[in-house]
C-alpha cells in the first residue's frame, strides 16, 4: 500500500496572486511557472500506484495564495474513495474558525493544513488554541509547511519545528506532520519528532536535493525516527514515480565512499507505510 500524505488541488494561475507568481518565476531564474494540478496528470506521473491520497489547497493572504475548501471538496469528489480532502484557514484573517467548522462539518475535510511563514503567525500562538482544541476534539491531524520559501515577505521564523515543540506539550493528542522534514532545519524536525509521540514528519518534495535528503535521512536513522517519516510528493511539484526512484538511489551515489549507508528497508517501509493508521484515518 502506498499512502501519499501531502498533494495540492489548486486552479493555477487563478488562486496565486500576481506577486506570487513573479516571485515563482524568479526563484525558477525566468521563464514560465506551471504548476496547474489536475488528477489525471497526477494519476499519469505514478500517482495511480497511491492507494490513498491526502489533498489540500493553502490559505495565506500574506503571501498571495487563497484556495477555498470548496474547490479542495470538488477536486476529492473525482474519486472520493482513494482522494482524502484536508481543510484549510489562515488565522491572521477573520472568520477563520468559522471556516473550520464548515470544513469539517459541512464539506467533510479530515484534517487540516496551515501554511504559517506563508500566512505570518506562529503554531503556537494563544489564538490558535481553538484550532488545536477543535483538532484533538475532533481527532482531525494536522499538516504543517515547515522549511525554506521563495516568498520574499514570509517569515522563515514562523515555520521553525521548534515552535511545534509547545504546541505537541499542550495539545499532546493532536496527530502533527512537519512537511518536508523542515529543510533546511531538518535537526529540528527530528528531535521534536522523537520527542512527541504523535508528531510525525513526511519527506516531500526533498530527492531533487539529493545529498540533502540523506543527511536528513541519515539524522532520522541515527535518532531512530524512521517510523515516525511519511512518504509524500508535493504534488505538483514532483511526482510518485520520481518521489520512488530518487528515495531508493540515495545510496547508489555513497559507491566508492566510507559513508554509512541508509537502511533500504527502512526506506521501503518508509514509501508502503500505514499512514492512514497512524493519523487515524483509517
Amino acid at each position: 500500500m502506498i499512502i501519499d500524505v501531502h498533494t495540492h488541488a489548486w486552479q493555477y494561475p487563478d488562486h496565486f496572486t500576481d506577486d506570487f507568481r513573479a516571485q515563482g518565476r524568479r526563484a525558477k531564474g525566468g521563464g514560465d511557472l506551471d504548476l496547474t494540478v489536475t488528477l489525471d496528470a497526477y494519476n499519469a506521473t505514478g500517482g495511480r500506484h497511491a492507494d490513498r491520497v491526502v489533498v489540500f489547497g493553502g490559505k495565506a493572504r500574506l503571501s498571495g495564495l487563497w484556495v477555498d475548501d470548496d474547490y479542495v471538496a470538488a477536486y476529492v469528489a473525482q474519486d472520493p474513495q482513494r482522494l482524502i480532502g484536508f481543510l484549510s484557514v489562515d488565522p491572521t484573517q477573520p472568520g477563520w474558525q468559522a471556516e473550520m467548522e464548515r470544513g469539517h462539518q459541512q464539506l467533510g475535510m479530515k484534517g487540516i493544513k496551515l501554511l504559517s511563514m506563508y500566512a505570518g503567525f506562529y503554531p503556537h500562538e494563544e489564538r490558535l488554541d481553538p484550532l488545536w482544541q477543535y483538532a484533538t476534539d475532533h481527532a482531525l491531524p494536522v499538516l504543517l509547511h515547515t522549511g525554506t520559501t521563495f516568498v520574499a515577505q514570509a517569515p522563515i521564523d514562523c515555520t521553525l519545528p521548534r515552535h511545534l515543540d509547545p504546541v505537541a506539550t499542550r495539545f499532546p493528542d493532536v496527530r502533527i506532520i512537519m512537511a518536508h522534514i523542515g529543510h533546511p532545519y531538518e535537526g529540528e524536525a527530528v528531535v521534536v519528532a522523537r520527542k512527541h509521540p504523535n508528531v510525525y514528519t513526511d519527506l516531500s518534495a526533498l530527492h531533487y536535493r539529493p545529498f540533502q535528503l540523506y543527511q536528513s535521512l541519515m539524522l532520522v536513522q541515527e535518532y531512530g525516527i524512521w517510523p515516525k517519516v511519511l512518504f509524500g510528493t508535493d504534488y505538483p511539484f514532483t511526482s510518485i514515480d520520481a518521489s520512488i526512484e530518487g528515495l531508493l538511489g540515495l545510496n547508489r551515489m555513497l559507491d566508492g565512499t566510507a559513508l554509512p549507508r541508509l537502511q533500504e528497508t527502512q526506506m521501503q517501509a518508509c514509501i508502503e507505510r500505514d499512514t492512514l493508521d497512524l493519523l487515524r484515518l483509517s
